[in-house]
């Protein structure tokens, strides 16, 4: 006789035989992404690797002859200086596409940089007004420190050229509300003192912080699965989110469903400390309540050991990178606006069309990549015909267009030591609620808007290079950012730069008047010193670094662009073979972000994960400095 119906036994039996299914679940999928980080992590036998030596040399001293410089930074195009053979193109000469180049040249390639500006850079280059040099998108990197990984990528990007000058602790100071009578708060270099820092300002907040440092650190460590789920093939990606899997194994993954906002108002619920939290959003252009908690954890742990400044200035990164493009037979060439991306009967990407005067040259090379941002590629230098490929218009319904930039550069007389400034940065903003006074001011009419602006950002770049005085003796620099909108400029976009008339250059001082008087607040001692003032618009953006809407930071970096899906989806590979995307757009915005792009891009043309090749280089570095000191 069997034994009556029991449902509370069934139904454990059931779970068990679900528990055990799920676990074989888990294994299996476990097994399938390890099978194709494996493939993703493999390399082809007979591709070059561009890191297999370490190619550091003893610093040269500094070159401030402006001909000398002029033959690296302004070689200016024609037909006859492109040269033969060609084995890749890259378009644009911001660091993701100077950095592909620079790691392609390493490994026997020979490349061709164009450059639609007069200077080569994008955001790395330098300008001079009325005897002063600023700065365009280099104001500080993070993690510089000898011997950390994105030290020893650079000096092998640069052969170990390009030195780095540690800014002050604190490196940066938050102001919330007006100068005159605000709360200052200070972030100290080092992940101990930065953490006691904040227990010095906030006391009673001190098991808040510990968790919110604890918080970021977990979360940034797993930064480097945005890398892997790029070069996991798509099917892969799509089962391990899809099944949970991912968010299971990664922390980075399943804290980006959440917000920076939601994340700091569970931690704490002093308004200053949630601000501080938060304070260097602007960095990225995402609001808190906007932004992807990962994203904001990455760029807190890249600053946990304070901030660095180029020796000689932003440009030293492609006066150092050029060099080693020209050694391996290829060229970075300036004044080459590309008009179109050649393809051939195949659909293959084959080189591309460059403006030069009236004419157009065809410049033909079996890889094509982009480091032009993914709004320009697709809608601006694909053919017609391919801007409706299905893979295009995937990515492109993705994405949106990053926060527009606003500059003003500020000419001093005088040193730093006379003018009492130094090498750290002020964010500045109206009050401690960081969202109510962004939103209010990009919902504001372009009338009203400078009189909201939301935040400044404000730093010397002349105060934190040690080797200024050296090629400006008695003279100082600002630099301030903020954002606007667009659209608050966009009847002037049809006039030519410098000549956009007095109704533009009024709208355009109603935001300096504004600016400068904060300024004046925070530095009242540079009052009777300023020598010159001149500001950038969205406008600016567009005409010099030929961001389609005058973004500072590429396409926007929404909630969304950290989903895996998205985040898999806009990878160096494009729909069209043989063409390729490089820079911040691939990955994350900045320098760090347009560098990781060009790692990302150049291992999928080289057909090598370059970050193996550099694991083991760093390794074998390592070992032979810590020989030398012994």
């Amino acid at each position: 006789m069997s034994a009556p119906f029991e449902p509370a036994s069934h139904f454990r039996v059931l779970a068990a035989l679900a528990g055990a299914a799920m676990w074989v679940y888990a294994l299996v999928g476990a097994l399938l992404l390890l099978l194709g980080i494996w493939r993703a992590l493999g390399t082809r036998s007979g591709s070059s690797n561009p890191f297999r030596a370490d190619s550091r040399r003893p610093p040269a001293p500094l070159v401030t002859d402006k001909d000398a410089r002029r033959k690296v930074l302004k070689q200016g195009f024609s037909r006859d200086k492109v040269p033969g053979n060609l084995d890749a193109v890259v378009i644009g000469s911001g660091y993701g596409g100077l950095a592909v180049a620079v790691m392609l040249s390493k490994a026997g390639k020979r490349v061709l940089v164009l450059e639609q500006h007069g200077k080569a850079g994008g955001c790395c280059h330098t300008f001079s007004e009325k005897g002063f040099e600023f700065d365009v998108g280099i104001h500080y990197i993070g993690q510089m420190q000898k011997n950390s990984s994105q030290r020893m990528i650079i000096d092998q990007l640069t052969d170990g050229q390009l030195q780095w000058a540690q800014m002050d602790s604190p490196f940066d100071m938050v102001i919330l509300g007006d100068p005159d009578s605000c709360k200052r708060y200070y972030l100290y270099s080092g992940k101990k003192k930065y953490t006691e820092g904040l227990k010095k300002q906030f006391p009673g907040e001190e098991a808040n912080i510990d968790r919110f440092v604890t918080l970021i650190k977990k979360t940034a460590r797993g930064s480097a699965h945005m890398g892997i789920v790029k070069m996991l093939p798509m099917p892969l990606v799509w089962f391990v989110h899809r099944t949970g899997l991912l968010g299971w194994i990664s922390p980075f993954f399943r804290m980006s469903v959440k917000s920076l906002s939601q994340v700091v108002a569970e931690l704490t619920a002093n308004a200053d400390l949630r601000a501080v939290f938060s304070y260097i959003f602007p960095t990225y252009g995402v609001i808190p309540a906007e932004c992807s908690f990962p994203l904001h954890a990455i760029l807190v742990d890249h600053f946990s050991e304070g901030g660095w400044y180029p020796q000689g200035g932003s440009s030293e990164i492609a006066f150092h990178s050029i060099p080693i493009i020209e050694r391996a037979g290829g060229a970075v060439l300036t004044k080459a606006p590309v008009q179109s991306i050649l393809v051939n009967s195949q659909g293959k990407a084959c080189g591309v069309s460059v403006k030069q005067g009236q004419d157009l040259v065809n410049v033909y090379a079996p890889v094509v990549i982009s480091d032009a941002g993914i709004f320009n590629t697709y809608e601006q230098l694909l053919p017609k015909e391919l801007r409706a490929l299905p893979g295009v218009q995937n990515q492109i319904s993705r994405i949106d267009h990053g926060i527009g930039g606003f500059c003003v550069f500020i000419g001093l007389k005088g040193s730093k030591e006379e003018l009492g400034l130094e090498a750290k940065n002020y964010y500045v903003y109206p009050h401690n609620n960081l969202n109510e006074a962004f939103t209010s001011y990009i919902n504001s009419s372009r009338e009203t808007a400078p009189e909201k602006i939301p935040f400044l950002y404000i730093a010397s770049s002349s105060a934190k290079d040690p080797l200024w005085e050296k090629r400006y003796p008695g003279k100082s620099t600002l630099i301030v950012l903020t954002a606007a909108k667009y659209e608050w400029f966009e009847e002037w976009q049809e006039e030519k730069v410098s000549k956009r008339g007095a109704e533009y250059e009024a709208f355009k001082n109603s935001f300096v008047d504004n600016i400068m008087e904060t300024v004046l607040k925070v530095y009242p001692q540079i009052k009777d010193q300023i020598a010159c003032v001149s500001a950038g618009t969205p406008l600016t953006n567009k005409h010099y670094i030929a961001s389609p809407r005058g973004e500072m930071y590429g396409i926007h970096h929404s909630m969304a662009r950290f989903q895996p899906d998205f985040m898999a989806t806009i990878r160096p590979q494009t729909p069209v073979p043989n063409l390729y995307l490089t820079g911040q757009d691939v990955l994350l915005a900045g320098f760090p972000g347009a560098l990781h792009g060009a790692l990302l891009c150049a291992s999928a043309v080289l057909e090598r994960n370059l970050y193996i090749d550099l694991m083991w280089l760093c390794k074998k570095i390592k070992a032979s400095d810590g020989e030398k000191e012994n």
